[in-house]
């Protein structure tokens, strides 16, 4: 194997069909409060709406795959799999497909968003053999990337030559420091297989991943985005969403397109409670939780599946009109919206404990 391009082969667009879904079951009592039991019941909710359209497997630590497997809907098929946390998005492999649809896999390098410079927690040996057991589990041959670190939340793909990704993000402190923006973006299209790359400047405000693409802005279908738009224009957001748009106002994709740009709402106001806070577990090899912590909430976090999409709700006057908007914005498919804030809790939402497998032969 050479280079995923050199050898024809492509990072579909995760509009197009899937054989399969991937999720973690949430165990770290750092991260998801009251012993995470909160996020498992929102994480089986995720699974059982995806499971309606496509098949899906929650990988489990071996310690609590009895409770998992009873919490779960038959549908669910359960594989026993230590991590360290369960953002599957991000430890998961990149699933690549050729023009004949076969399957093969991209294993990157995973350092809890940051490592010893502005990593989540330690250790994260465990999350960093995700990859390669799940493109084991699918009998995809896998490249070997693992001196480049990349999460699966930090870049987005048209499915047709275009990737978009964060500046914020890709040229952080602690991901590939001795690498230019020009070596990074040469990787992403040696291993995406993509012509073009998008630098948005920003994400979401204090989102912990140093603002991962997939909680700001996701394509809709070639050549339209949609952007989270903050409700109040004082806010930081604004900020951030303000030079997003500028940025995509200016560009062309891969086929010399200007792009359509739909405004998401975003709440700006949503923050971590004392009570919440309470119930998650100090410990000094993570990065502390507490009462008043901004909450990067962010309805851009959604998830394609076969025939449906998947979207997060805050309980919040937002929640309606982002509903409203997804089923114009795909009339062709059935939008599935869950109460989120308990993955919100541990920073992310649907789109970050989710991975695809695209369709494919064999």
């Amino acid at each position: 194997m050479q280079t995923p391009k050199q050898d024809g082969w492509f990072f579909p667009a995760e509009f197009e069909q899937h054989a399969r879904t991937y999720m973690i079951w949430p165990t770290r009592r750092d991260t998801w409060r009251e012993a995470a039991g909160p996020a498992q019941q929102t994480f089986a909710a995720v699974a059982a709406a995806i499971a309606r359209f496509e098949p899906v497997t929650m990988l489990v630590a071996p310690e609590v795959l009895a409770q998992a497997r009873q919490q779960l809907p038959a549908a669910v098929q359960v594989v026993e799999l230590a991590t360290n946390d369960a953002w599957c998005r991000d430890t998961g492999p990149a699933f690549l497909v050729n023009q004949n649809g076969q399957l093969r896999s991209v294993n990157w390098g995973f350092n809890a968003w940051g490592g010893t410079v502005d990593g989540l927690y330690t250790p994260w040996n465990l999350d960093d053999q995700v990859a390669s057991a799940v493109a084991q589990l699918e009998q995809a041959p896998c490249y070997q990337l693992k001196d480049f670190i990349l999460e699966g939340g930090s870049f987005h793909v048209d499915g047709d030559g275009t990737a978009m990704v964060t500046a914020s993000c890709l040229l952080s402190a602690g991901r590939n420091p001795t690498l230019s923006k020009t070596e990074i973006e040469a990787r992403l299209k040696d291993y995406l297989n993509v012509t073009k790359v998008l630098w948005l400047p920003a994400g979401i405000y204090q989102d912990e991943t140093n603002g991962h693409v997939d909680n700001i802005c996701n394509f809709v279908r070639p050549g339209e985005v949609v952007l989270a738009w903050p409700t109040d224009e004082q806010t930081p957001q604004y900020q951030l969403s303000q030079a997003d748009w500028t940025y995509l106002h200016q560009v062309t994709d891969a086929r010399g397109r200007h792009l359509k740009i739909h405004k998401v709402l975003v709440p700006t106001n949503l923050r971590l409670t004392a009570p919440e806070a309470a119930g998650i577990e100090a410990n000094t090899s993570a990065k502390p939780r507490l009462a008043g912590d901004y909450l990067g909430a962010s309805y851009i976090n959604f998830y394609f599946c076969n025939g449906g999409l998947i979207l997060p709700s805050f309980q919040m006057p937002e929640d309606q009109l982002a509903l409203a908007q997804f089923k114009q914005l795909f009339p062709q498919r059935q939008i599935i919206q869950l109460p989120t804030r308990e993955i919100l809790l541990g920073g992310g939402n649907i789109h970050c404990i989710t991975q695809q497998v695209p369709a494919h032969i064999g």
